[in-house]
């Protein structure tokens, strides 16, 4: 197996993106988008966990319910909170196991679930739901002014819609 010489990596690399992307032109826009989501992800993971003792996603699968009236179907509730439906299928389980959502089978062939919260999902949703809140404020909201605000808002709705997911 022959290794690529450093000073070719990154040559190659370059070049590659420099086809698809003439100029570099957007690059370093979609490298902060990374950095910041990343950034932020973690952190909010971090601050939710220390405080509350919930997993963000967790807490993202009880705010999604909660969002759509208490229930959902698996498949809508995976989408939303934009897991595989197998990793949906996994922490849902783990939630029913600790009492904070239940499941039924809404079909008659079983394959139809309907994810709910139960009262001790909204109890705990109620719990960190402000923890969370104030993490978004600090570490994101506090950091820009509305216009700034608005037209971030108003950029990545637009890549949202044009990618079908509006």
């Amino acid at each position: 197996m022959q290794v690529v010489a450093k000073s070719n990596v990154a040559g190659a690399l370059a070049g590659l993106i420099e086809k698809e992307l003439p100029g570099g032109r957007g690059l370093e826009a979609w490298q902060a988008l990374l950095r910041a989501h990343a950034t932020l992800l973690r952190q909010l993971e971090k601050d939710l966990e220390k405080e509350t003792g919930l997993a963000l996603a967790d807490f993202d699968v009880l705010a999604q319910l909660a969002l759509a009236g208490g229930e959902m179907r698996m498949t809508e509730l995976a989408d939303r909170a934009l897991i595989s439906r197998s990793g949906m299928t996994r922490r849902v389980a783990r939630l029913v196991d600790v009492g904070l959502v239940r499941r039924a089978n809404v079909d008659a062939d079983a394959r139809g679930v309907v994810v709910a919260l139960t009262d001790a999902g909204m109890a705990r949703l109620t719990e960190t739901a402000p923890v969370h809140a104030r993490g978004i404020a600090k570490l994101f909201v506090a950091k820009l002014n509305d216009q700034e605000l608005a037209a971030l808002e108003a950029a990545l709705g637009k890549v949202t819609l044009n990618c079908g997911f509006g």
